[in-house]
């Protein structure tokens, strides 16, 4: 693969060590490529490493873990996702293991994983421990990992409850990580419909994305203090640049007792993409103002209208007459008639004097002065 500079998918992410003077022990990559026969199908790859807690220098098997993954994946072709996944962490693995041996002070230390690629619109996953992957699609959420810890397995074999395991003492043992002396076995089941079984789920893998999809990475210091409810809520509220900081906050003020690190990957396609959701209330409001302004305008040229028709009284005269004072100084109705003359069209101004207006009495309904 070809690694570039501009993703096609829109990436927030952001970590914190919490609020209890922990050491941040979690480590994150983003990376986007060109893949394919003609190089040019997009694909990123998000890796994020939790070191294990109590384990003797977990950030540098977290580093390590993000570093041999992301390195070994973007020396590959791309043609063979699961099985490039499976490698990676595997060499990973060995890799952490080895470093333990070496150095007194690195001996037992380990890291959750967990791995969301995408290759065009196609999503591909993998994951070791409790880092947890989801899938927010149309305002729903769903977990796509399954937690590898004690907890799980005694859920899944129905020897404890949900309100069991949250105080139980082995609520944070986990079952699989890298650094193990043992090669580690990657889960590869993407779960996305309900009551399917592994076999479903592992042919999940590939799954398309649609636009507006928003998949979400995260350490388990998130998802101890928030619910997937609360995430959903949280992403369908803010603008997705935020999303990550906004969801780290809230978990800092229930405690934050543990490094949190949260990484979204959105396929553009949302009410508007590429622009936050407070862009879109201000394009709207702006749009709305105008609208508003229009109308004002409108109402002032009609009403303006309306007020100047009524000021003008139109006059209807039945028959034109000319109102004539006579030599008496007495008002005379004058009735205009216009006889014609021999010639109808005067060629001087002496023909003009043929025109004159005949002066009749008053008329007999009316008074006479």
């Amino acid at each position: 693969m070809i690694k570039i500079d501009k993703a096609h998918l829109e990436i927030a992410a952001a970590s914190h060590p919490g609020v209890t003077g922990k050491k941040n022990e979690d480590r994150y990559g983003v990376a986007p490529f060109l893949t394919g026969p003609k190089g040019q199908t997009p694909a990123v790859l998000a890796v994020l490493c939790d070191g294990i807690g109590g384990h003797r220098a977990g950030e540098v098997a977290a580093q390590m873990g993000v570093s041999i993954i992301t390195e070994t994946v973007a020396a590959s072709d791309a043609s063979q996702p699961v099985k490039t996944l499976e490698g990676a962490i595997r060499r990973a693995n060995h890799a952490i293991y080895e470093a333990s041996l070496s150095d007194q002070g690195r001996k037992g230390m380990g890291a959750t994983c967990a791995c969301a690629w995408v290759i065009g619109d196609r999503l591909y996953t993998a994951n070791l421990g409790d880092s947890r992957i989801y899938l927010v699609r149309k305002g729903h959420i769903l977990q796509l990992s399954t937690d590898h810890t004690w907890i799980q397995e005694a859920f899944d074999a129905g020897i404890i409850d949900e309100a069991q395991g949250e105080t139980h003492p082995n609520a944070h043992v986990i079952r699989r990580y890298l650094g193990s002396p043992t090669p580690p076995h990657p889960d590869f089941r993407l779960w996305f419909f309900e009551g399917e079984g592994d076999a479903e789920a592992l042919n999940n893998q590939g799954l398309p994305l649609t636009p507006g999809d928003i998949v979400l990475v995260c350490s388990d210091g998130l998802t101890d203090l928030v619910s997937d409810e609360e995430i959903r809520l949280m992403i369908k509220a803010k603008p997705l640049d935020e999303v990550p900081k906004a969801l780290i906050n809230l978990a800092n003020t229930r405690g934050g007792h543990d490094n949190i690190t949260v990484v979204t990957l959105s396929v553009p396609g949302r009410s508007v993409r590429g622009k936050s959701k407070s862009r879109q209330r201000r394009w709207v409001v702006g749009c709305l103002a105008v609208l508003a302004l229009l109308l004002v305008l409108v109402g002032a040229v009609y009403f303006g209208g309306r007020w100047r028709a009524g000021r003008v009284v139109p006059t209807v005269t039945a028959s034109p007459t000319i109102t004539q004072p006579p030599p008496t100084h007495i008002p005379v109705e004058v009735q205009l008639t216009l006889t014609p003359t021999a010639a109808a069209t005067p060629t001087s101004l002496e023909g003009l004097a043929t025109l004159r207006p005949t002066i009749t009495p008053w008329p007999t309904h009316t008074l006479a002065p």
